[in-house]
C-alpha cells in the first residue's frame, strides 16, 4: 500500500516536467506553422505527441496554457533575460548606459528567436482572445522593463517613455521586415554587421536622451 504521505517519485517527477516541456514547446510550433486560428488544445496535444487530458491536468486548459507559454521567456524575453550574466553590475551602470546595453540584450534576443518572430507576424493578422494574452504579457513586460531601466531618470524625462515605446516597436518592425526583405535604408538586417550600427545609434541616442537638462 502506498503511504498518502510519501513524496513524489523522482522518475514521475521528471515524466511530468519533460511532458509540459514537449507541450509548451508545441504550443510555439503551432503557432509559427498555423497561426492563431489553429490553436487549440487538439491541435497542442498531437504537436506534443500527448493525450490532452495532460494539458487539462497540467495547466488548467488553453488559456492558462499560453500564459505558462508567454511568461515562460520561449516567446517573449524576459527582463531577467536581458540583464545579462551579471545583473547587479549592469543595474549598477550609469542610467544611459543600463538603458543602452539593456537594448541591445533585447535586440540580440529576438534576433535569436525566429520562432517569436512568425507569431509576432501572425499576431498582426489574427486578433482574438488568446493574442491578447500574449499582449497582456509584453504589457506586463514593458512595466517591468521601465522599473529596472530608469526609476527616477524617467520620472524626471516623460519623453523617455515615448521614446522607449519607438525603440521597442522599431526593433520588432526591421526584425519582422528583415523575414522577406533583406535591406531597410541600406542597413542590411540579416548581418552582425547591420544590427551593429543600429545597436551603436542606440548607444548614442541614450546618451542623449539621458543628458542632464539644459541649463
Amino acid at each position: 500500500m502506498t503511504d498518502a504521505g510519501a513524496s513524489v517519485p523522482p522518475s514521475r517527477t521528471r515524466d511530468r516536467a519533460a511532458t509540459e516541456e514537449r507541450i509548451l514547446a508545441a504550443v510555439g510550433e503551432v503557432l509559427a506553422r498555423d497561426g492563431f486560428a489553429a490553436l487549440g488544445v487538439n491541435a497542442i496535444a498531437k504537436q506534443a505527441g500527448v493525450d490532452k487530458v495532460l494539458i487539462y491536468r497540467y495547466f488548467g486548459g488553453l488559456p492558462e496554457l499560453l500564459r505558462t507559454w508567454g511568461a515562460s521567456g520561449r516567446f517573449w524575453p524576459r527582463v531577467a533575460d536581458l540583464l545579462g550574466d551579471d545583473p547587479q553590475a549592469l543595474l549598477a551602470l550609469p542610467p544611459a548606459e543600463r538603458y543602452a546595453r539593456f537594448f541591445r540584450h533585447f535586440v540580440d534576443e529576438l534576433r535569436r528567436r525566429p520562432l517569436t518572430l512568425e507569431v509576432l507576424a501572425a499576431e498582426v493578422v489574427e486578433r482574438n482572445e488568446l493574442t491578447a494574452i500574449l499582449e497582456a504579457e509584453r504589457e506586463a513586460w514593458g512595466d517591468e522593463a521601465t522599473r529596472v531601466l530608469g526609476g527616477e531618470a524617467f520620472a524626471s524625462r516623460p519623453y523617455l517613455r515615448g521614446a522607449t515605446l519607438l525603440l521597442v516597436a522599431g526593433v520588432q518592425y526591421l526584425l519582422l521586415r528583415s523575414r522577406k526583405i533583406r535591406t531597410f535604408g541600406g542597413v542590411d538586417l540579416r548581418s552582425d554587421e547591420g544590427w551593429d550600427e543600429l545597436e551603436r545609434a542606440i548607444d548614442e541616442l541614450a546618451r542623449r536622451l539621458f543628458a542632464p537638462p539644459p541649463g
